[in-house]
């Protein structure tokens, strides 16, 4: 029910009126449509709907693509996808919740609230929140096997699965498994008792003005949303199954647009919805026993992305993958839900994006990638403006390395891409680094230092790996 994480990266309250997309940088709206474009034409996927918060604020909503092949009907933002397993946040956040309302404890132990579970008293709600419970995995396949076809339960599920014995002894190891946000669920309906989706629709959704979320496990999305699809191998598209009743349950229910998920990525931000304590939980690095860290917080990945601390998960489940990157210091976050299952498109929009945003927002990149790329040409002829560098770069810069630079570079010709991906600081300077594209196909990075006073400390360059 949940793709790979893509690779892995606070302060006011909430705006009470619906959000709405502002005017967007022009040459970024131009990058994020190419981007969602060539992806969904490289890999097939039929839509992708994109949200993008800057600065707190909601500044770019768009769809994409067909959300029905038949008959062919475009993708609107209006349209809710579901979200798979970014549900799970939710799920956290209903518990953390409950802790701040002295109901529970995330260290208390699952057999307090759901008995007869294997080793319930030895597990804890914090190793169900960060998958270290042990617990196995009840649906790891990309696909809908045929029991799932048929209604279920939570209490089925974990009858079958969280009885078995545990994959590893209780934070020793961290392994993925939906069955831990099954009993999440449960314990958050004991404890609060309400149902699940109707505990969350109180304390998180209608709080944050999410208007547009709805529980698929129970409702199926309707004929004015997306269809979800799914193909065989390199195949053409078919209608997805649609699992049966109570097999996502807490682990993955929910559907919504774009935009609404971006209203709790905003509240994430500014920390308006749980007490700092509980965000700061939620979004912290669970260690296992042996100090290892497992790059996953409560039912979020943490992590770095181009130098910026990012809270990330993606989700899928039958017809349906998406991505949600949130990237709080910068408060900024990326949203990308599309209608295809076991598909990479989501993750690669949403990696895009978020690699143009930043690159957008350095007011010094259209200036320094001339540059760079003027430094480049030159190189590539065995030239330098020394003026430009320090004495420690031109002492780099030696009859060889000009030789070699010259040789390497030169027969690749002239640059048909040249662009900044990413920028963060070394040593007292800003490293910027840069994607270089050729007719040919090939690639190459380039990266610099700037020092404070605008000269370049280095310049380097080497193959993409």
């Amino acid at each position: 029910m949940r793709l790979s994480p893509a690779a892995v990266a606070l302060i006011a309250a909430i705006a009470a009126a619906p959000l709405a997309a502002q005017s967007p940088d022009p040459a970024f709206t131009a990058r994020v449509d190419s981007i969602a474009t060539s992806t969904l034409e490289s890999t097939g996927v039929p839509s992708a709907s994109v949200a993008v918060v800057r600065h707190g604020q909601l500044v770019y909503a768009r769809a994409y693509g067909n959300a029905t092949l038949d008959p062919k009907t475009p993708a609107t933002t209006a349209m809710r996808y579901s979200v798979g397993s970014i549900s799970k946040q939710f799920a956290a956040a209903s518990v953390l919740l409950l802790q701040q309302q002295g109901k529970l404890s995330i260290n208390d132990k699952v057999g307090k609230y759901i008995p007869g579970l294997t080793r319930a008293n030895d597990v804890t709600i914090r190793q169900l929140l960060s998958h270290t419970s042990g617990y196995q995995d009840y649906w790891p396949q990309d696909y809908v096997m045929k029991p799932m076809l048929e209604p279920t339960t939570a209490q089925a599920i974990m009858d079958k699965w969280a009885r078995k014995p545990l994959d590893f002894e209780p934070g020793t190891r961290w392994q993925y498994s939906n069955t831990n946000f099954v009993i999440v669920g449960a314990i958050v309906e004991k404890v609060s008792g309400m149902p699940f989706f109707d505990f969350l629709r109180a304390n998180v959704l209608t709080p944050l003005q999410m208007t547009t979320a709805v529980n698929v496990d129970q409702n199926p999305l309707t004929s004015s949303d997306p269809t979800g699809y799914m193909r065989f191998a390199l195949g053409p598209l078919h209608p997805a199954p649609r699992t049966g009743t109570g097999w996502i349950y807490a682990a993955g229910e929910l559907a919504m647009t774009p935009s609404d998920l971006a209203k709790w990525d905003i509240a994430m931000i500014r920390q308006s919805l749980l007490a700092p304590a509980s965000y700061r939980a939620m979004e912290t690095e669970v260690q296992l026993n042996s100090g290892v860290g497992t790059g996953y917080g409560l039912g979020v990945d943490v992590g770095m992305f181009n130098g910026h601390r990012m809270i990330e998960h993606s989700g899928e489940v039958s017809g349906f993958t998406a991505e949600n990157m949130v990237f709080p210091d910068d408060s900024a976050a990326v949203i990308v839900l599309t209608n295809q299952d076991a598909a990479p498109a989501a993750g690669a929009i949403g990696s895009g994006i978020a690699r143009s945003l930043f690159s957008v927002q350095d007011s010094g990149t259209t200036e320094r990638t001339a540059q760079a790329k003027a430094i480049f040409e030159g190189l590539q002829h065995g030239q330098i403006d020394r003026s430009l560098f320090t004495d420690d770069a031109n002492f780099y810069f030696n009859d060889q390395a000009l030789h070699d630079f010259a040789s390497s570079l030169g027969p690749l010709g002239a640059p048909t891409e040249f662009r900044q991906v990413s920028q963060g600081l070394r040593g007292g300077m800003v490293l910027r680094v840069f994607r270089v594209g050729f007719a040919n196909g090939k690639s190459v990075r380039a990266w610099t230092f700037q020092t404070p006073d605008g000269k370049l400390e280095q310049y380097q360059v080497a193959p993409i790996g």
